[in-house]
């Protein structure tokens, strides 16, 4: 049968990083087979692995994520000792007054754990040496792989869906069979940096860019929804509908085999369940939205209402950011809460309108700040999580039928809190690693997002809009790292931007200006001297809003002198006057003003309320 051609819009390496840039390519084909009633599944895997690096490889690695959700594994532990525990992972127990917080992972019982095993690795047809450690597979090649050359690797391997704990597994809360992410053994990225086999203990991901050919065989009663295209509609009985999927089960069958291509992805993942209802739109701008959600009368209406609603949001972030470059994307019913993954995302389809079209709008934001700009998660979940989150507050602040001036003070506020109680961790600390998932969610998340909104205070909003742009173009279908999405904002402004990066990303450094002094000034009648004191460490460029008694405004700008750099007026309906530099090393700044004291009425520091300062109460002086 003729297979449905889908193309793809791939950009060329291009040289934005370095003229020695390189990535590793991977090309997987798998053929997996489930059985629905005991969730074993076995499949068979070839991989075409390509090394682009100078290295010469002796070793590779597989992730083998399933084999986290065992009694005593690194994400069992992990769950026993922080001290806030996710709480979909843990039962909460009454023991007398206490409350005690249980793993649920260590409750599984063996046939409720995930496993992963893998059996007759080759490479190139002869046998390799490899050993299974927990999450990580370590595989001694046959035959080193040397720079510039391809290999194939082929393995069999031998899976349990483990009982839904977090992201991957089956029968949610929800009633989801099968929310298969994670599910097959999957070659760990090698960069610049070197491999990055981290254990699977918690958190995120990060994987090779290459094109997946998926053939999954399952009982005939259930639908899929995932990455990449279906070949095959046909022969599994569905009849593509403008207003949904009709869907004709063949009668002979006991299973069926969906075959999907994903091109230029770095991962592959799907849902399936014997109660899917599949809505479909067609957008005016090329992508098709897919909806997949359980036949609960409860949530349909909910689900018909999100869907115009994702249509606006992925055409803002196309407008805003730079165009979906794949022709479908999948919302689907399967998560325990939302996670992002290759044309698709897995949430719950549960609870308010407003909360589902919010999950929606985060989820799909990631399809460009992961899975078209692929930063390392794990080690920098805030270029995924807080850029995210940034369009997402863009998103939603714009098909919200009543707009707000600041879209970010959420984060602001979080952030903001979390710099003050003494448990900040800095955003170079590795996600895994953070005390506490309280620290990590709002470092990644709120600081992560604060780094982009402090860049329109730094340079100014049409910089930093060109910033986002710039970087999606120069860096999609790349692993971008910190100093990428800096030099993309110093090209476009001009501005040196260093010191933000250092101070923001690898220290506990804050943000704290004060107005330290108002007194009348060198002559005593016309004038009014200003001090104003930095006690933060991290230094800033400072604007000034002044309001008089007589109603008028003004506003003055204090330029940062290791910026080398001058903002735009960013509001050019009052009258601003550029003053002499502020240098970090000086915390303290004069300047004066030509109106007497008793004229002003208030002095506000940073009155977009875009600079992340820490304590604000000492940012305004005001004359009652």
């Amino acid at each position: 049968m003729k297979k449905i051609i889908f193309t793809l819009l791939v950009s060329t390496i291009s040289f934005a990083q370095t003229a020695n840039y390189w990535q590793q390519k991977v090309d997987y084909k798998m053929a997996v087979s489930i059985d629905v009633k005991t969730y074993l599944y076995t499949g068979k895997q070839e991989l075409i692995y390509t090394n682009n690096s100078q290295d010469t490889l002796k070793r590779v690695f597989y992730h083998l994520y399933n084999n986290a959700f065992q009694p005593g594994s690194e994400m069992d532990m992990r769950l026993q000792n922080i001290k806030d525990p996710d709480g979909r992972m843990v039962n909460k127990i009454k023991v007398g007054e206490k409350e005690i917080k249980e793993s649920r992972i260590s409750k599984l019982l063996p046939n409720e754990i995930g496993f992963l095993h893998v059996l007759n690795l080759k490479q190139d047809g002869v046998i390799t040496n490899f050993k299974e450690v927990e999450t990580i597979l370590e595989v001694v090649l046959a035959k080193p792989i040397l720079p510039g050359k391809s290999t194939t690797l082929t393995l069999d391997f031998t899976g349990q869906v483990p009982i839904q704990i977090r992201r991957s597994g089956r029968n949610n809360k929800e009633g989801i069979e099968l929310s298969m992410s994670q599910w097959y053994p999957k070659i760990a990225e090698f960069d610049f940096e070197g491999w990055h086999a981290d254990p699977y203990i918690s958190r995120e991901f990060h994987g090779v860019w290459g094109n997946f050919d998926v053939t999954i065989s399952i009982d005939k009663n259930y639908i899929l929804g995932g990455s990449g295209y279906l070949q095959n509609p046909n022969e599994i009985g569905f009849n593509y509908q403008d207003e949904g999927i009709q869907v004709v089960i063949p009668k002979k069958q006991k299973t069926l085999s969906w075959h999907f291509i994903a091109p230029n992805v770095h991962d592959f993942t799907w849902a399936a369940d014997k109660n899917y209802l599949h809505d479909v739109i067609k957008t005016n701008f090329g992508t098709t939205l897919h909806f997949l959600y359980k036949n609960n009368p409860k949530i349909i209406e909910n689900w018909k209402k999100a869907a115009p609603q994702t249509v606006k949001l992925m055409e803002y972030y196309n407008k805003i950011v730079g165009k979906y470059p794949y022709n479908q994307y999948s919302i689907i019913q399967g998560g325990d809460g939302g996670m992002e993954y290759a044309m698709c995302t897995l949430i719950l389809g549960e609870g308010t309108y407003e909360g589902l079209v919010g999950v929606i709008a985060h989820e799909m934001g990631h399809s460009w700040f992961q899975h078209v700009l692929a930063t390392n998660e794990s080690k920098h979940p805030w270029m995924d999580e807080g850029f995210t989150s940034f369009i997402e507050d863009l998103g939603s602040n714009e098909i919200a039928e009543k707009k707000v001036d600041n879209p970010f003070i959420g984060a602001y506020k979080s952030y903001i809190n979390l710099a003050n109680s003494g448990k900040e961790q800095p955003l170079s600390t590795h996600a895994d690693r953070y005390d506490e998932n309280r620290s990590y969610s709002i470092a990644s998340y709120s600081k992560g997002e604060l780094f982009l909104t402090q860049l329109e205070y730094i340079i100014g909003k049409e910089n930093l809009m060109k910033t986002v742009k710039k970087y999606f173009t120069d860096f999609k279908f790349k692993h971008p790292t910190p100093n990428d999405i800096k030099r993309t904002a110093e090209r476009v402004s001009g501005a040196n931007l260093d010191w933000y990066l250092t101070d923001w990303t690898q220290t506990l450094n804050t943000i704290d200006y004060a107005i330290k002094n108002v007194e009348s000034a060198t002559d005593g009648i016309s004038k009014t001297g200003i001090s104003l004191e930095r006690i933060g460490r991290i230094p800033m460029p400072i604007d000034v809003l002044i309001e008089y008694v007589d109603g008028t405004k003004e506003s003055f700008y204090i330029p940062l002198r290791m910026m080398s750099f001058e903002k735009q007026n960013p509001t050019p309906e009052i009258n601003r006057t550029i003053l002499k530099d502020w240098a970090w090393g000086n915390p303290n700044y004069f300047f004066e003003i030509n109106k007497i004291k008793s004229a002003i009425k208030k002095i506000t520091i940073d009155p977009s309320g875009l600079m992340a300062d820490v304590k604000t109460e000492n940012n305004s002086f005001e004359i009652k």
